[in-house]
């Protein structure tokens, strides 16, 4: 196996699958049966979901919200989706713990490192809710942190793309994908893989980020054993 422990993050919008806006329980039971797959490997596995298909703080802040009131809402909506997942991945039969940067103790357990850790040495998928549990920060930024406080071998990002290209390839029909890029050329050429404080973060503490598609079967499965899926950002 190219890894043994790994961070997943997955945004809020990929959640919505078909649908405007929400929870499509659809995708949230494809997600599901990707990450049994690994699971059921022995891979160690921690998830950090966005709160885009519920709310976003920016865009709260865009039409006359407060930022740091926007951002609170915001991270409560992680919780919303983690909880969901939760539920879909206990329906697959897999044990799992919501850990939350903000507490709730009826809701799920605060974030605690060495539990977190101890969950995972156990075989239970960690998922990790209410984003860095401070305003102003992404939930990249929360996913590269908790994936360094872990010790995860890489933060596997899944989105709708097959990975980082030259330009956005939904827009660019000769735009080409790179296989494996270092760090230094993602800031110079302007790529936009995470926000700039969650890719100085994964660069600083030499974390490895593979960008993959999520949404096609079997692809997370074959990332993990060690198949070119995606494009790997590396030093």
């Amino acid at each position: 196996m190219a890894y043994k422990r790994i961070l997943l993050k997955l945004s809020g919008e990929a959640l919505m699958g078909e649908r405007q806006y929400g929870i499509d329980p659809k995708r949230l039971a494809e997600y599901a049966e990707e990450i049994k797959k690994i699971t059921d490997k022995g891979i160690e596995v921690a998830i950090v979901i966005g709160g885009g298909n519920i709310f976003r703080g920016v865009s709260g802040a865009s039409n006359g919200m407060d930022r740091v009131q926007g951002d609170y809402m915001g991270m409560l909506a992680t919780v919303i989706n983690g909880l969901a997942l939760q539920s879909a991945l206990e329906d697959q039969g897999i044990i799992t713990r919501l850990l939350t940067a903000i507490k709730m103790e009826q809701v799920a357990e605060p974030f605690i490192k060495r539990r977190a850790v101890r969950h995972l040495e156990k075989g239970r998928v960690v998922i990790f809710g209410g984003g860095t549990g401070n305003p102003y920060f992404t939930t990249d930024t929360a996913a590269v942190l908790r994936a360094i406080e872990i010790g995860a071998d890489a933060i596997l990002k899944g989105t709708r793309v097959d990975g980082i290209y030259t330009s956005d390839p939904e827009k660019d029909k000769d735009a080409t994908k790179f296989e494996s890029i270092t760090y230094k050329d993602v800031m110079n050429r302007g790529l936009k893989v995470m926000d700039m404080t969650a890719f100085a973060l994964s660069q600083e503490n030499n974390l490895p980020i593979v960008v993959f598609d999520m949404n096609t079967k079997g692809n997370l499965e074959k990332l993990i054993s060690g198949e070119n899926i995606g494009t790997l950002v590396d030093k």
